[in-house]
C-alpha cells in the first residue's frame, strides 16, 4: 500500500494527509465561490450598458444569464463523477481555469452570440467549482472541524453578492464594461496557485462508470424545468412555451428516475435519500429555499413599485439582509454547539420563516430603522438555518458516496431557488388578476410573501423528525443522557 501514489491510497490515509489547516482550505475554496457569486451580481448590473454596446434590446440580454444557468443544469450532476475519476484537486483547479478562460472570452465578445458561447464555457467551470469545491472541503476536514470550516467557506461567498451591485455600478460608470470579466482573472489565477500549493489530490479508488443515458435525461429534465419556471416567473415568452418546457422536464425526470434505479452509478443517485440526515436536509432545505429564493425577486420590486423608492435606494435597503447573513457566519459554530442541529433547524427555522412572512406587513409608513432591523435579523436567522442544512446533509454520508452527494445536493439547491421565484411570481400575478390591479400593489406583494412563507413553514415540521443527537460529532453539542426506562433515584439515608 505504501508504494501507491497518494491519489490511489486508501481513503483513510488520504483523508488525513493535509498540507493546509481547515481554515486555509476553506478560504481557498471560498475564493472560487466568491469569484462566481461576484460575477453574477456584477453582470446583472451591467446588462443595460452591454445592450447598448451590442445594439440589442435590453430584454434580449437576459440570455447572457440564462445561458450560464443552462451550463449549470447540465454539468452540476456530472461534477462528482469527474472528481472521482480525475481527482478533486485537478477538477477544481481546471474548473477555475475554465471560468477564467470564459471570463476572458466574455470580455472580448464582439457580439451577443459570442458572449452567450463564452458564458456557457463560464457555466461549465461554475458547475464544477461549487460542488467540487465543497467536496474538497468535505474530504480534507475532520467532522469535528466541519462546522467551523463551512462558516469560513461561506463568508467570502456571502461578500460576493454584497459587493456585486456597487462594484458593477462603479465599473460601468467609470470604466469599460469589459472589466466586469477581467476582475475574475487575478482572483482565479491566485486561486489556482493556492489550490496547487495547499490542496492534496484526492481520488476515490475503483472503476467509475459513466452514465450517458442518465446524463441526457437529467440534463433535459433540469434545463426544461429551470427554464420553463424561469419563463413563467418573469412573464417572458408565451405561457404555452413555458408550460410545454415544464411538462417535457417532468416527463424526462420520471424517465430518469426509472433509469437511475437500475444503474449502478447514476448521475444523480436517489439512493442517497435513504440516509435520514441527508434526506431531511434536502427536503427541508428545498422547502426553505423556495421561501428565501423569492426574497431577492419580491423585495426590490415591492420597494420600487409599492414604496416608490429608486433602484439604488432599494439596493441599500436589501443590503441589510446580506449584512445579517454575513454576521451569522462568524457566530454559527457557537449557535450549533449550544443548540444542536435539530433545535436550529426547527426553532431557528421557525423564527426565520416568521420573519420572512413579516415582510408582508411592510408599508411606506414604517420607520426605516425598523425595516433595516427586520431585514438584518431575518438575514441572520435564515443564514443560520441554511448553515445547519448545508452541514448536516453530509454528517452520515459514506466517504465513497460523498462526491455523488455534493452533486445531488447542489442540483436541488439550484432547482429550489428557481422554484421560489416561480411560486412567488405566479402568486403575485394571480393576486393582481383577482384584485383587478393594473400593476402589482402592496397587497399583492403581501399575498406573495405569505404564500412562499407558508411553503417554507413546512420545513421546521420536516426537521422535527431529525434525531436530537444528529450531527453531534460535527457541532460538538451533546444532550444529557436519558435515564434508563423505569429507573428512579435511590433515596439517601441520613
Amino acid at each position: 500500500m505504501s508504494g501507491l501514489p497518494a491519489s490511489r491510497s486508501a481513503p483513510a490515509r488520504t483523508a488525513l494527509t493535509r498540507r493546509a489547516s481547515p481554515r486555509v482550505t476553506a478560504l481557498i475554496v471560498a475564493s472560487a465561490l466568491f469569484m462566481e457569486q461576484l460575477d453574477g451580481t456584477v453582470l446583472a448590473t451591467a446588462l443595460p450598458t452591454m445592450a447598448r454596446y451590442f445594439r440589442v434590446d435590453p430584454l434580449h440580454m437576459n440570455v447572457a444569464l440564462t445561458s450560464y444557468l443552462l451550463s449549470l443544469a447540465v454539468f452540476i450532476p456530472v461534477s462528482g463523477k469527474a472528481a472521482d475519476r480525475f481527482g478533486a484537486r485537478s477538477v477544481f483547479r481546471a474548473a477555475i481555469g475554465l471560468f477564467v478562460a470564459g471570463s476572458l472570452l466574455c470580455a472580448q465578445s464582439p457580439s451577443l452570440a459570442f458572449l452567450v458561447g463564452a458564458r456557457i464555457l463560464q457555466g461549465i467551470g461554475g458547475a464544477m467549482m461549487v460542488p467540487v469545491g465543497r467536496l474538497v472541503l468535505l474530504r480534507t476536514v475532520k467532522k469535528s472541524e466541519l462546522v467551523t470550516a463551512m462558516a469560513w467557506l461561506m463568508i467570502p461567498a456571502t461578500i460576493g453578492p454584497i459587493l456585486g451591485p456597487p462594484v458593477g455600478g462603479f465599473i460601468v460608470t467609470y470604466l469599460d464594461w469589459r472589466w466586469i470579466f477581467y476582475i475574475n482573472v487575478p482572483i482565479g489565477l491566485v486561486g489556482m496557485v493556492l489550490v496547487t500549493l495547499f490542496i492534496e489530490e484526492l481520488r476515490e479508488p475503483g472503476r467509475i462508470r459513466f452514465d450517458p443515458v442518465g446524463l441526457v435525461l437529467s440534463a433535459v429534465a433540469l434545463c426544461c424545468l429551470m427554464f420553463g419556471l424561469e419563463l413563467a416567473s418573469r412573464g417572458v415568452g408565451s405561457r404555452s412555451l413555458a408550460g410545454g418546457l415544464v411538462v417535457i422536464g417532468a416527463i424526462c425526470a420520471v424517465l430518469y428516475r426509472r433509469h437511475a434505479r437500475h444503474h449502478p452509478q447514476p448521475v444523480l443517485d436517489f439512493r442517497l435519500m435513504r440516509i435520514p440526515t441527508f434526506r431531511l436536509s434536502v427536503v427541508a432545505g428545498t422547502l426553505s429555499r423556495i421561501g428565501v429564493g423569492a426574497l431577492p425577486f419580491l423585495l426590490p420590486m415591492m420597494l420600487q413599485l409599492g414604496f416608490g423608492v429608486s433602484a439604488a435606494q432599494s439596493g441599500l435597503i436589501t443590503f441589510s439582509s446580506s449584512a445579517g447573513s454575513l454576521l451569522m457566519r462568524l457566530t454559527a459554530p457557537a449557535f450549533l454547539r449550544r443548540l444542536g442541529f435539530r433545535s436550529v433547524m426547527v426553532w431557528i427555522g421557525l423564527i426565520a420563516t416568521l420573519l420572512l412572512a413579516s415582510n408582508a406587513a411592510l408599508r411606506p409608513s414604517w420607520p426605516m430603522v425598523t425595516i433595516y432591523a427586520l431585514l438584518l435579523v431575518g438575514g441572520f436567522f435564515q443564514s443560520l438555518q441554511f448553515m445547519a442544512y448545508n452541514t448536516i446533509a453530509y454528517a452520515d454520508v459514506p466517504r465513497l458516496k460523498m462526491s455523488a452527494a455534493t452533486s445531488f445536493y447542489t442540483t436541488f439547491q439550484q432547482l429550489s431557488l428557481t422554484l421560489g421565484i416561480a411560486v412567488s411570481a405566479a402568486t403575485l400575478a394571480a393576486s393582481e388578476a383577482l384584485m383587478g390591479h393594473a400593476q402589482p400593489m402592496l397587497s399583492d406583494f403581501s399575498v406573495a410573501f405569505l404564500m412562499v412563507a407558508g411553503v417554507a413553514m413546512l420545513a421546521p415540521a420536516v426537521s422535527s423528525r431529525l434525531k436530537p443527537s444528529a450531527g453531534e460529532e460535527l457541532s460538538g453539542h451533546h444532550d444529557p443522557p436519558e435515564p434508563p426506562p423505569g429507573s428512579r433515584p435511590q433515596p439517601t439515608r441520613g
